[in-house]
């Protein structure tokens, strides 16, 4: 998946709650992706205080892989939070 696309389907399915590369401070709740500080690239999730779970913390090498694993984790955040 590349940027655009991820963007498109942001856009078109009204997804929500998430951190677009450090776009913001972290909030409560939301679906995140960034590059580490050794270029690989990073899926996570927050909790309720804005705290990047631990656990939820997943490493791509490929960022069409981590745009995927988002996208997906974006959705599931969507039907939870409705």
């Amino acid at each position: 998946m590349t940027n655009e696309k991820a963007k498109k389907i942001i856009k078109n399915e009204g997804l929500q709650r998430f951190n677009w590369y450090n776009a913001h401070p972290l909030k409560e709740n939301e679906v995140g992706i960034r590059i580490s500080n050794n270029n690989h690239w990073e899926v996570y999730v927050t909790d309720e205080r804005a705290s990047v779970v631990q656990g939820s913390i997943k490493v791509f090498d490929d960022e069409s892989d981590a745009l995927d694993n988002f996208i997906k984790r974006l959705r599931t955040e969507k039907i939870l939070f409705q």
